[in-house]
């Protein structure tokens, strides 16, 4: 049975919710038809619940009516996650956004899902803890956002991703029923529900509550940010500082087009005559920061670093990161959009694949910058264009094609920290097997046997789940402009 169009169900969804929480002029539902790829689809209606309960009643009656649903949190994904395809419901959860305990013993914090990543540790700073997943978004980005795509960031190096840090979330279901998955005990008993649904991308419940780890202030912090001639002496130094015992607290590098971008837009004093940055930070007890930091500086230098340049105070790091954690937005300063994958490679490939990417870029007549957590190797290069062009766009998806074969090709793997959403399912056979996309399937179907959970989203067509409710020839004129 196909899953029916939202349009024409707003009168049942304000029996539900105040009337003012039910959205269905256009230019509104047109608002929330997008996120932050390039995605574009078509939304037939936004609720904007307040409440469990609330979540609760919207899904049960979507599913009553055979309604597509999407949740949705801040909007700032980046593979199309949160993109309603065929006239689905966007249930945005951006109103539940209270911090409701925090407990610094354990330490951890319940929150809802449309708390910012920032705030958390703005919330619990004065008492020497913080949230460590920190997205260049986390001003903007939502803790159930971060669940969904199990959301990274630079200093996950040595700390983690967001799949590290949730020790335990509330789940609404398909059916509209709670389930309580994981919890602040050191070994909940049962299955690890909680790790199968941090990167479940919507495709198996709408989060309503995380339980998030808290963790302690370091000692002392040192940033460094280093310049080099050539991208291979700075992948070098990222290869040798971890093979020489140091896994920094974050370690990542700006291309020169980036840097060239990212300083004209910040002025952090960035050298833009260099061919890489590299910015490293190191944390721990004054004697290990110093000692780790005179290793960075030693291997920095053996592989030609022109300068070595320490924070001198707090002010300075916060610009450093500042500089880096804006390197997004300074692509406006080269083109009015970009497109970009977030695949990881072995540190052992970073420069092939690096050069792979310049010739990709040189074939299709592409400008790309290239910002990436160097230590672990999520690169992300940033195909810098203008949508209005056509023949660009076409290019811009071939490209875009090619730096996703030349990660794969090299033992990558297809997401890092932005997940799969759309703009990535149909490349998911590169990396799994049809026995693996059937568990996958197998798995989601047990949550939402109707498909009705952000349909077409993570999983291709052929893999069973989800392929009943929607087909890629549903989908809207220009979802993949």
């Amino acid at each position: 049975m196909p899953i029916a169009p939202a349009t024409a169900s707003a009168a049942r969804f304000r029996e539900l919710l105040d009337p003012e929480r039910v959205i269905e002029h256009p230019l509104e539902r047109k608002l929330y038809a997008r996120d932050g790829s390039i995605t574009e689809g078509k939304c037939g209606l936004v609720v904007l619940p307040e409440t469990r309960d609330e979540v609760c009643r919207c899904v049960q009656m979507a599913s009553e009516l055979r309604l597509a649903v999407v949740p949705r949190g801040s909007g700032t994904g980046l593979a199309g996650g949160a993109v309603p395809l065929d006239d689905a419901v966007v249930i945005s959860l951006a109103r539940m956004n209270r911090i409701l305990d925090i407990e610094p013993e354990v330490p951890c914090a319940s929150v809802e899902p449309g708390v910012l990543n920032l705030d958390i540790s703005m919330a619990v700073s004065h008492l020497g803890l913080h949230y460590a997943p920190d997205p260049s978004s986390q001003a903007a980005c939502s803790i159930g956002g971060n669940v969904a795509t199990n959301s990274g960031g630079p200093h996950c190096l040595a700390y983690g991703v967001t799949a590290q840090h949730v020790l335990g979330l509330e789940m609404v279901t398909a059916d509209g029923e709670v389930l309580e998955l994981g919890g602040p005990a050191p070994d909940p008993p049962g299955f690890d529900l909680r790790g199968l649904a941090v990167g479940g991308e919507g495709t198996l419940g709408l989060v309503t509550k995380v339980c998030v780890r808290l963790t302690r202030n370091p000692p002392e912090v040192r940033t460094m940010l280093l310049d080099f001639d050539s991208v291979t002496a700075g992948a070098a130094t990222v290869g040798g500082i971890i093979a020489a015992g140091v896994v920094p607290a974050a370690m990542e590098m700006m291309d020169q087009k980036m840097n060239v971008a990212v300083e004209a837009f910040v002025g952090a004093g960035l050298p833009v005559d260099a061919a890489t940055v590299l910015l490293v930070e190191v944390d721990g007890t004054p004697a290990q920061i110093a000692a780790e930091a005179a290793l960075v500086d030693a291997v920095g230098r053996k592989h030609g670093a022109r300068e070595v340049r320490v924070a001198a105070d707090e002010a300075e790091r916060q610009l450093l990161w500042k500089a880096r954690k804006s390197a997004f937005g300074a692509v406006a300063r080269v083109a009015p959009n970009y497109y970009l994958h977030d695949c990881v490679v072995p540190r052992t490939h970073l420069v092939g694949v690096l050069e792979e990417i310049g010739n990709i870029a040189e074939r299709h007549d592409l400008v790309i910058m290239n910002v990436f957590h160097a230590g672990d190797g999520n690169l992300h290069p940033l195909i810098a264009f203008d949508r209005r062009d056509v023949k660009q766009v076409e290019r811009v998806h071939a490209a875009g094609k090619e730096i996703i074969e030349a990660c794969m090709a090299v033992g990558g793997v297809l997401s890092g920290e932005h997940g799969i959403g759309l703009e990535k399912r149909d490349f998911m056979s590169l990396q799994f097997g049809e026995v693996d996309l059937r568990a996958q399937a197998d798995a989601r179907c047990a949550f939402d046997p109707e498909g009705l959970l952000n349909p077409l989203k993570v999983l291709p067509a052929g893999s069973r789940c989800g392929e009943v409710a929607l087909s890629r020839d549903s989908l809207p004129p220009g979802t993949w402009l």
